[in-house]
């Protein structure tokens, strides 16, 4: 056991602790500097838990098939850069997107024609719980039956994951305006389409952010794990499953670093544009 690379890890986690735990305390005027403490203190932590697990491995000497040292799954994605942009392309650019437009777009649409049919919202309801309960594993099957092993299958999974989040969030937030501001529209004359579009729509917008955030996730596992059932030789899911077989761990943690980081990214963005729609909401106000 070689205990160098533990004590230096530890020592550097706990010099990180303490500065991270200054920089918490901190309480800057500016707002972009508020910005910069909100990443730098995340980033810290984040670095600190790579060199951890670094000396971890390497003071213990676990092997690299149980546990593969940040290190070596750097060194294998900058061998494997083109390999990793097909998967991507193939996995997050088609299959995830698409499926992720596709179903956050029928979710948002569903819910509009709920909101105007009693009917609909008791009959399609209960059927949305339905379908969102079904197990993953058992439709990505189906659905490579129906579309066929390439990217659409893999979309036809995302949409059926982000359907029903999209759907349950914006029914939700059309009934969040209050009565009081209903009632307003209405003695001003407002057609439907005026109350939902200036009124309705712009209270839901919170509750439709939500969900797309949560979609934002749920898509690209969905995508991911539908690979497993039939894909081209291409995507994140085939090259996981493969790799696993040949013991090839550090191109499997590759791949699981690159979803990471693109699911990161992508969050991220919705977060962001959440913030530049919903400047109004108290909760961005006082973020």
């Amino acid at each position: 056991m070689n205990w160098w690379p533990l004590i230096a890890a530890l020592l550097f986690w706990a010099a990180a602790w303490a500065l991270n735990e200054w920089l918490v305390r901190l309480s800057p005027r500016s707002s972009s500097a508020r910005r910069l403490l909100g990443i730098l203190v995340p980033a810290i932590f984040g670095v600190t838990l790579l060199i951890l697990w670094e000396g971890m491995v390497r003071g213990f000497n676990i092997s690299p098939v149980l546990l593969t040292p940040p290190s070596v799954i750097w060194e294998r994605i900058a061998s494997s850069v083109p390999t990793l942009w097909a998967d991507f392309q193939q996995t997050f650019l088609k299959a995830v997107l698409i499926g992720y437009a596709l179903g956050c777009g029928a979710g948002f649409l569903t819910a509009i024609a709920i909101d105007r049919s009693p009917f609909l919202q008791r009959g399609l309801l209960p059927l949305g719980n339905f379908v969102s309960a079904l197990p993953i594993i058992g439709v990505a099957p189906i659905m490579v039956m129906w579309f066929g092993f390439d990217w659409p299958s893999k979309a036809a999974v995302v949409i059926i994951m982000t359907f029903f989040p999209m759907l349950v969030n914006t029914v939700q937030g059309l009934a969040a305006s209050s009565a009081i501001d209903r009632d307003l529209m209405r003695t001003y004359a407002s057609s439907y389409w005026q109350t939902l579009f200036k009124l309705r729509l712009p209270a839901a917008a919170p509750f439709i952010f939500n969900a797309l955030k949560i979609n934002s996730t749920l898509a690209l596992i969905g995508a991911i794990v539908a690979e497993f059932f039939g894909t081209p030789i291409v995507g994140m899911g085939f090259r996981i499953s493969t790799e696993v077989g040949r013991m090839n761990i550090d191109m499997v943690w590759a791949e699981i670093a690159v979803a990471a980081l693109a699911g990161s990214l992508f969050y991220g963005l919705v977060a962001l544009i959440e913030r530049a729609v919903t400047f109004w909401h108290p909760s961005m106000r006082s973020a």
